[in-house]
């Protein structure tokens, strides 16, 4: 398999709510609206978000976000509304989550400790 680029999907019952919510999480709107039923982010060469939706299966998924610093996406994220739960320290990396609208899972990780395994 010669992987070219890889997607986290997150489905949604309310994609217009999703939107606004991802919006302000990322620090920025959706860069492709390729269908009425989903929305793109380009986050970076290789990777991105899709939130579409779907009634039946919302709220089931689950995305890990690195970031440089936990602590100062805490701040801006409550600056928005957005209030992670407590941080979790772990001996790799420092995580803390929250829930979007529909239930699913987005935990922000401090960058690993040691060097991310190769790919």
């Amino acid at each position: 398999m010669n992987l070219q680029k890889i997607y986290t999907a997150l489905l949604t019952a309310d994609l217009a709510a999703a939107e606004g919510w991802y919006t302000k999480l990322l620090g920025c709107g959706p860069d492709h609206r390729p269908m009425d039923t989903l929305v793109q982010w380009e986050l970076f060469d290789q990777g991105g978000l899709m939130v579409s939706t779907s009634d039946e299966i919302a709220g089931r998924g689950v995305m890990f976000l690195y970031v440089d610093d936990v602590a100062a996406e805490r701040r801006r994220l409550q600056g928005l509304g957005i209030v992670l739960g407590d941080d979790d320290e772990g001996d790799y990396s420092t995580l803390a989550q929250v829930r979007d609208p529909d239930g699913n899972v987005i935990t922000l990780a401090s960058p690993p400790s040691r060097p991310f395994p190769p790919a």
